[in-house]
Protein backbone atom coordinates (compact mmCIF):
# COMPACT_ATOMS: atom_id res chain seq x y z
CA UNK A 1 0.00 0.00 0.00
CA UNK A 2 1.38 3.38 -0.97
CA UNK A 3 1.51 6.42 1.29
CA UNK A 4 -1.21 8.04 -0.84
CA UNK A 5 -3.44 4.96 -0.40
CA UNK A 6 -2.96 5.07 3.36
CA UNK A 7 -3.73 8.78 3.52
CA UNK A 8 -7.03 8.43 1.64
CA UNK A 9 -9.03 6.92 4.54
CA UNK A 10 -7.69 9.62 6.84
CA UNK A 11 -8.88 12.32 4.44
CA UNK A 12 -12.29 10.68 4.18
CA UNK A 13 -12.55 10.51 7.95
CA UNK A 14 -11.48 14.14 8.24
CA UNK A 15 -13.96 15.38 5.66
CA UNK A 16 -16.63 13.12 7.09
CA UNK A 17 -16.01 14.65 10.50
CA UNK A 18 -16.31 18.14 9.03
CA UNK A 19 -19.71 17.35 7.50
CA UNK A 20 -20.89 15.81 10.77
CA UNK A 21 -19.88 19.00 12.60
CA UNK A 22 -21.64 21.13 10.00
CA UNK A 23 -24.76 19.00 10.34
CA UNK A 24 -24.72 19.27 14.13
CA UNK A 25 -24.20 23.04 13.92
CA UNK A 26 -27.13 23.42 11.52
CA UNK A 27 -29.35 21.26 13.72
CA UNK A 28 -28.48 23.31 16.80
CA UNK A 29 -29.10 26.53 14.88
CA UNK A 30 -32.52 25.25 13.79
CA UNK A 31 -33.41 24.35 17.37
CA UNK A 32 -32.32 27.77 18.65
CA UNK A 33 -34.20 29.61 15.89
CA UNK A 34 -37.29 27.49 16.55
CA UNK A 35 -37.47 28.69 20.15
CA UNK A 36 -36.40 32.32 19.63
CA UNK A 37 -38.82 34.93 18.34
CA UNK A 38 -39.16 38.67 18.09
CA UNK A 39 -42.00 41.21 17.95
CA UNK A 40 -42.72 42.33 14.39
CA UNK A 41 -43.92 45.82 15.41
CA UNK A 42 -44.18 48.23 18.32
CA UNK A 43 -47.67 47.02 19.31
CA UNK A 44 -46.39 45.47 22.57
CA UNK A 45 -44.28 48.46 23.64
CA UNK A 46 -42.91 49.01 26.21
CA UNK A 47 -43.25 45.38 27.37
CA UNK A 48 -41.60 44.19 24.15
CA UNK A 49 -39.84 46.39 21.63
CA UNK A 50 -38.99 45.80 17.95
CA UNK A 51 -35.56 44.17 17.89
CA UNK A 52 -36.06 42.23 21.13
CA UNK A 53 -35.20 38.55 20.83
CA UNK A 54 -37.13 36.40 23.25
CA UNK A 55 -37.56 32.77 24.17
CA UNK A 56 -40.77 31.28 22.76
CA UNK A 57 -41.96 28.39 24.90
CA UNK A 58 -43.60 26.10 22.34
CA UNK A 59 -44.51 23.61 25.05
CA UNK A 60 -46.34 26.05 27.35
CA UNK A 61 -49.81 25.18 26.06
CA UNK A 62 -49.39 21.47 25.48
CA UNK A 63 -52.25 20.04 27.53
CA UNK A 64 -53.37 23.47 28.73
CA UNK A 65 -54.89 26.65 27.31
CA UNK A 66 -53.76 30.28 27.33
CA UNK A 67 -54.93 32.34 30.29
CA UNK A 68 -55.86 36.03 30.42
CA UNK A 69 -52.68 38.02 30.90
CA UNK A 70 -50.47 35.59 28.98
CA UNK A 71 -48.34 37.04 26.19
CA UNK A 72 -48.76 34.62 23.31
CA UNK A 73 -47.15 34.02 19.96
CA UNK A 74 -49.57 32.85 17.26
CA UNK A 75 -50.03 32.43 13.52
CA UNK A 76 -52.58 35.00 12.28
CA UNK A 77 -55.30 33.88 9.85
CA UNK A 78 -56.61 35.78 6.83
CA UNK A 79 -58.72 38.13 9.01
CA UNK A 80 -55.53 39.81 10.22
CA UNK A 81 -54.65 41.03 6.73
CA UNK A 82 -51.53 40.62 4.67
CA UNK A 83 -48.21 40.04 6.38
CA UNK A 84 -45.54 42.74 5.95
CA UNK A 85 -43.38 42.44 2.85
CA UNK A 86 -39.76 41.40 3.34
CA UNK A 87 -37.23 44.23 3.30
CA UNK A 88 -34.93 42.49 0.81
CA UNK A 89 -34.44 39.20 -1.05
CA UNK A 90 -32.30 37.69 1.71
CA UNK A 91 -34.88 38.40 4.42
CA UNK A 92 -37.61 37.16 2.12
CA UNK A 93 -35.72 33.96 1.43
CA UNK A 94 -35.14 33.28 5.10
CA UNK A 95 -38.80 33.96 5.84
CA UNK A 96 -39.82 31.54 3.10
CA UNK A 97 -37.54 28.82 4.47
CA UNK A 98 -38.78 29.38 8.02
CA UNK A 99 -42.44 29.24 7.01
CA UNK A 100 -42.02 26.31 4.65
CA UNK A 101 -40.20 24.19 7.22
CA UNK A 102 -42.31 25.39 10.14
CA UNK A 103 -39.16 26.33 12.06
CA UNK A 104 -39.88 30.06 11.93
CA UNK A 105 -43.39 30.81 10.59
CA UNK A 106 -44.86 34.30 10.42
CA UNK A 107 -46.33 35.04 13.85
CA UNK A 108 -47.78 37.88 15.92
CA UNK A 109 -47.23 38.64 19.61
CA UNK A 110 -50.18 39.88 21.69
CA UNK A 111 -51.60 39.69 25.22
CA UNK A 112 -54.61 37.48 25.98
CA UNK A 113 -57.45 39.54 27.45
CA UNK A 114 -60.28 37.01 27.47
CA UNK A 115 -61.00 33.43 26.46
CA UNK A 116 -63.98 31.46 25.11
CA UNK A 117 -67.34 32.46 26.60
CA UNK A 118 -66.05 35.60 28.34
CA UNK A 119 -67.49 39.02 27.56
CA UNK A 120 -65.33 42.06 26.89
CA UNK A 121 -66.20 45.72 26.38
CA UNK A 122 -64.65 49.13 26.66
CA UNK A 123 -64.97 51.21 28.56
CA UNK A 124 -65.90 51.79 32.19
CA UNK A 125 -66.51 55.36 33.34
CA UNK A 126 -62.79 55.51 34.09
CA UNK A 127 -61.81 54.19 30.66
CA UNK A 128 -60.95 50.63 31.74
CA UNK A 129 -61.57 47.41 29.88
CA UNK A 130 -64.42 45.35 31.34
CA UNK A 131 -64.09 41.55 31.32
CA UNK A 132 -67.25 39.77 32.44
CA UNK A 133 -68.36 43.15 33.77
CA UNK A 134 -65.31 43.68 35.97
CA UNK A 135 -62.75 46.45 35.30
CA UNK A 136 -59.34 45.13 34.32
CA UNK A 137 -56.20 46.49 35.96
CA UNK A 138 -53.59 46.92 33.22
CA UNK A 139 -50.38 48.49 34.54
CA UNK A 140 -48.56 47.31 31.39
CA UNK A 141 -50.58 49.70 29.17
CA UNK A 142 -48.53 52.89 28.97
CA UNK A 143 -49.63 54.25 25.60
CA UNK A 144 -53.43 54.13 25.46
CA UNK A 145 -56.00 55.69 23.19
CA UNK A 146 -57.49 59.04 24.32
CA UNK A 147 -60.35 58.96 26.84
CA UNK A 148 -61.78 61.68 29.08
CA UNK A 149 -64.88 60.90 31.13
CA UNK A 150 -67.70 63.33 30.30
CA UNK A 151 -65.73 64.86 27.42
CA UNK A 152 -64.42 62.15 25.12
CA UNK A 153 -65.87 58.82 26.21
CA UNK A 154 -68.19 56.08 24.93
CA UNK A 155 -71.28 58.33 25.08
CA UNK A 156 -69.77 61.45 23.54
CA UNK A 157 -69.95 62.59 19.92
CA UNK A 158 -67.51 61.78 18.50
CA UNK A 159 -66.92 58.62 20.55
CA UNK A 160 -63.52 57.89 22.05
CA UNK A 161 -61.46 55.62 19.80
CA UNK A 162 -60.73 53.52 22.91
CA UNK A 163 -64.35 52.31 23.06
CA UNK A 164 -65.84 49.16 21.62
CA UNK A 165 -69.17 47.39 22.18
CA UNK A 166 -69.64 44.32 24.38
CA UNK A 167 -68.72 41.09 22.65
CA UNK A 168 -68.65 37.44 23.70
CA UNK A 169 -65.52 35.53 22.72
CA UNK A 170 -66.43 32.55 20.50
CA UNK A 171 -65.56 28.93 21.21
CA UNK A 172 -61.90 28.00 20.69
CA UNK A 173 -61.02 31.68 20.29
CA UNK A 174 -59.32 34.44 22.28
CA UNK A 175 -59.48 38.22 22.32
CA UNK A 176 -55.93 39.52 22.22
CA UNK A 177 -54.70 43.11 22.41
CA UNK A 178 -51.35 44.86 22.20
CA UNK A 179 -49.99 46.63 25.27
CA UNK A 180 -49.44 49.70 23.08
CA UNK A 181 -53.15 50.32 22.48
CA UNK A 182 -52.46 53.50 20.53
CA UNK A 183 -50.59 51.50 17.88
CA UNK A 184 -51.88 47.93 17.81
CA UNK A 185 -53.72 46.15 15.00
CA UNK A 186 -55.28 43.64 17.39
CA UNK A 187 -58.59 41.80 17.95
CA UNK A 188 -60.56 45.03 18.51
CA UNK A 189 -58.68 47.25 16.05
CA UNK A 190 -61.44 47.46 13.44
CA UNK A 191 -64.26 47.69 16.00
CA UNK A 192 -63.03 50.63 18.09
CA UNK A 193 -64.95 53.89 18.07
CA UNK A 194 -68.00 52.26 16.43
CA UNK A 195 -71.31 52.23 18.33
CA UNK A 196 -72.78 49.24 16.46
CA UNK A 197 -69.91 47.32 14.84
CA UNK A 198 -70.37 44.51 12.35
CA UNK A 199 -69.60 41.05 13.73
CA UNK A 200 -66.95 40.61 11.04
CA UNK A 201 -64.81 43.40 12.47
CA UNK A 202 -63.47 41.17 15.27
CA UNK A 203 -60.20 39.36 14.72
CA UNK A 204 -59.94 36.35 17.01
CA UNK A 205 -56.84 34.37 17.86
CA UNK A 206 -57.76 30.75 17.18
CA UNK A 207 -56.71 28.10 19.70
CA UNK A 208 -55.07 25.92 17.06
CA UNK A 209 -53.06 28.92 15.81
CA UNK A 210 -51.23 29.38 19.12
CA UNK A 211 -47.50 28.91 18.54
CA UNK A 212 -46.21 29.35 22.08
CA UNK A 213 -45.83 31.63 25.07
CA UNK A 214 -43.46 34.59 25.12
CA UNK A 215 -40.66 34.06 27.63
CA UNK A 216 -37.60 36.00 28.76
CA UNK A 217 -35.89 38.53 26.51
CA UNK A 218 -32.47 37.29 25.38
CA UNK A 219 -31.30 40.27 23.36
CA UNK A 220 -30.32 43.06 23.65
CA UNK A 221 -28.42 42.52 26.87
CA UNK A 222 -29.79 45.76 28.31
CA UNK A 223 -33.29 44.24 28.21
CA UNK A 224 -32.55 40.79 29.65
CA UNK A 225 -35.45 39.27 31.55
CA UNK A 226 -39.19 39.89 31.38
CA UNK A 227 -41.58 40.26 29.77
Amino acid sequence: MTTADAAAPRRRRRFGGVWINVGVALALTAIIVAFVGQPSSGSMSPTLEPGDRLIVNRLAFVGSDPNPGDIVVFRPDAHWGEKPAAGNWLTGGLQWIGETTGIRPYVLVKRVIAGPGQTVECCSAEGQLLVDGEPLDEPYVVKNLPFASGELDCDSTPMSSRCFAKVTVPEDSYLVLGDNRSNSADSAFLCRGVADPDDDCWRWMQRDAVFGKAGPILWPISRWGGP
